[in-house]
């Protein structure tokens, strides 16, 4: 099956979102790119001058336009891809985000420009491939990083799908599909990331680790380890002591 990156971003092509394929192609991960320019990271030498100046024409136009370019990997790597890249307009005409669409031309069987152009329409009619699961996608980060409604130790489906206006059940698909974990993972994740900022800010010094952890939203001491260990791969007090401040680390768990 190909490979199809997809990469959301905002009207400044700042990218709210990437999908699975995107990350095996380049070997970026979401977290690496998000709010970046794609061509802050994906060009390089190789990277032809004349294709670049085409893609800011098809950008001024506001109307889809495909394109084949040299880009990068993490590794270093160049690949030649096809491109198609579709302005997404609101009500009022002015330009909200852009949907791209890439295939690693190097493949032996790639998309065709054609069925990349075709895709959007897909994302558009599509119940949950649409370009509107992605918009929701990105006001959820939005809310929960904005919000910090991840720290209510009570937040459930419910109460975001309120506060954003839709049903749980299409939040939790959205959830399931772009995240690839079901909803309390998705929480607990901003809740760890949120753990390890006040961790690199020296507050395990005045309180416990879990102390830390219920200011930031868990309410189970088992499951802030578990939680922490999976997304990290270690423990609260492995990670600590990783730090410039290790001597002072573990003062508040003896």
């Amino acid at each position: 099956m190909n490979q199809i990156a997809v990469i959301l971003t905002d009207a400044h092509r700042r990218i709210l979102w990437v999908n699975h394929d995107f990350e095996a192609i380049t070997g970026y991960s979401l977290g690496e790119v998000l709010g970046c320019s794609p061509a802050e990271f994906l060009h390089g030498p190789k990277t032809e001058p004349d294709v670049l100046e085409r893609i800011r024409q098809g950008l001024a136009s506001e109307k889809p336009f495909k394109e084949t370019i040299t880009n990068y990997r993490k590794s270093g790597d160049s690949y030649r891809c096809q491109l198609v890249i579709h302005p997404i307009h609101n009500k009022e005409g002015a330009i909200v985000n852009y949907l791209a669409f890439e295939v690693d031309c190097s493949k032996k069987h790639h998309a065709g420009g054609h069925s990349l152009l075709s895709l959007e329409a897909r994302y558009r009619t599509s119940s949950l491939q649409g370009t509107d699961e992605l918009r929701l996608y990105e006001r959820i980060n939005t809310v929960m990083n904005n919000e910090q409604l991840f720290l209510d130790p009570d937040l459930t489906l419910r109460k975001l799908s309120l506060r954003l206006d839709t049903n749980t059940k299409y939040l939790s698909q959205v959830i399931n599909r772009h995240a690839n974990c079901n909803f309390l993972t998705f929480v607990n994740g901003f809740r760890i990331a949120e753990v390890q900022r006040r961790f690199e800010a020296l507050e395990f010094q005045q309180r416990t680790f879990f102390g830390i952890a219920q200011r930031c939203g868990f309410k189970n001491k088992s499951t802030f380890y578990k939680a922490f260990r999976d997304a990290l791969g270690q423990t609260p007090k492995a990670f600590v002591e990783s730090m410039p401040v290790a001597e002072e680390a573990t003062a508040n768990e003896q």
